[in-house]
């Protein structure tokens, strides 16, 4: 049972090994560090019985900054139940739209772009050339509040579109949120 942050949410999952009898998981949180005050806040379907590994998510997406406690109820078909470990996530909301600088760079064949947006907002992320060519878009939709990292790959495909030709040089990514622009400099080494 774990978690991680996931375009502004938390993204719980946890595996179970075999299963009998298993009517399925009630998600509970807590903000409270006694943990006297649980509230359910979803319900994820079990698969009986089983000898298979399975796997099982929920995405909490009611949450502001802070730190929470989340614990599963897990509820057999004759009604009996067991609780699993506790465990603590902190989510912090960014407060400031950044885009920082890829790495590694220089590279070859990939890098990693990492942005953060503060609110609810239509973003794109796009590379150009040194003459200003759009050569690549790595995003174009609409995100929640967060903490980002996008892989920019020369090697492949980005929306359909093959990424194989680039020649090593100057590259431009810049990332709109908005009304607000940021844009940084990378070199493709071959």
């Amino acid at each position: 049972f774990g978690y991680e942050i996931y375009e502004g949410e938390i993204l719980l999952s946890w595996i179970t090994s075999t299963e009998t009898n298993n009517y399925g998981f009630e998600i509970e949180r807590s903000s409270n560090t006694s943990f006297q005050n649980w509230e359910k806040i979803g319900f994820v379907s079990g698969n009986g019985t089983s000898t298979e590994i399975k796997y099982y998510s929920f995405i909490d997406e009611t949450i502001n900054s802070g730190k929470y406690y989340y614990r599963l109820k897990q509820i057999d078909f004759n009604g009996l139940y067991e609780y699993s470990k506790v465990i603590e996530a902190e989510f912090n909301i960014p407060g400031i739209f950044s885009l920082e600088q890829n790495y590694p760079n220089p590279f070859n064949p990939a890098t990693k772009i990492k942005f953060q947006i503060p609110e609810k907002e239509f973003v794109t992320l796009k590379v150009f050339d040194v003459l200003g060519n759009e050569v690549a878009e790595l995003v174009n939709r609409e995100l929640s509040s967060g903490s980002y990292e996008i892989e920019f790959s020369t090697k492949g495909f980005i929306h359909g579109v093959s990424t194989t030709g680039f020649a090593s040089g100057v590259y431009f990514y810049q990332l709109k949120a908005g009304t607000l622009v940021e844009t940084k400099k990378m070199i493709l080494s071959k």
